[in-house]
């Protein structure tokens, strides 16, 4: 098991990346497993299935340092005792199905700033899904996750890091697998960099709330 420092928080480029997109180009033929756990009963349960595994492939854990004092980054102490990793894990606020226009992926820290933005903007007609498993991709269960959102037309991959980090990149063709003939597919997050982040916290900031708000679907305050 490797962990891996990874997310952004205004710390500049050495403090950011862990270079997610390397370890995905290494990925085929089932060789490794790549996580980006959001919560500590998803951390728990990963390391357990680890553990129980006849054969143990290496397992490469993404982990924000921001999420371990969050207050939403928390697990019911029954989900330690009778759940299980879920490399999917589906919308957590009461939303209207029919009513969901765009479906948001998204994995790591970002879902929290996501979350955050929608509920206090009043957003109803968008539902936010974290993948918890880049590696191998839950094609089944992100199958699932799309046919139960049938009105919506606009897929969107949000992540912190420039497109040409992070896994846009390399899982943009497996989320494009499931999507139906109306349904298109958007990218939300940084524009293309040849730095892996900005060492300005000021435009960290501004640069997160242009991804949040690009992902949602909010238009900019002036």
């Amino acid at each position: 098991v490797l962990y891996l420092p990874h997310g952004y928080e205004g710390q500049g480029p050495e403090h950011s990346s862990a270079r997610l997109e390397r370890f995905l180009q290494l990925c085929a033929e089932h060789n490794m497993q790549v996580c980006v756990p959001s919560n500590p009963s998803q951390m728990f349960h990963m390391i357990r299935r680890q553990m129980l595994r006849a054969m143990r492939k290496p397992l490469i854990v993404m982990t924000p340092k921001s999420l371990l004092r969050h207050r939403l980054a928390s697990s019911p102490f029954d989900e330690l005792l009778t759940g299980h990793f879920r490399t999917i894990i589906p919308e957590i606020d009461d939303i209207d199905t029919d009513n969901v226009g765009r479906v948001v992926f998204c994995s790591g820290k970002v879902f929290y700033d996501l979350l955050e933005a929608r509920r206090a903007n009043h957003v109803d007609d968008v539902a936010i899904i974290r993948i918890e498993q880049l590696y191998p991709f839950p094609i089944h269960e992100y199958s699932t996750i799309l046919d139960a959102y049938p009105r919506a037309k606009e897929i969107v991959w949000c992540q912190e890091e420039p497109q040409n980090q992070g896994a846009w990149y390399q899982i943009r063709h497996r989320l494009q697998e499931s999507m139906g003939q109306a349904q298109q597919l958007f990218y939300a997050g940084r524009p293309g960099a040849a730095a892996p982040a900005s060492g300005i916290f000021q435009l960290h900031v501004q640069q997160q709330q242009a991804l949040v708000e690009a992902a949602l679907g909010i238009r900019p305050k002036r």
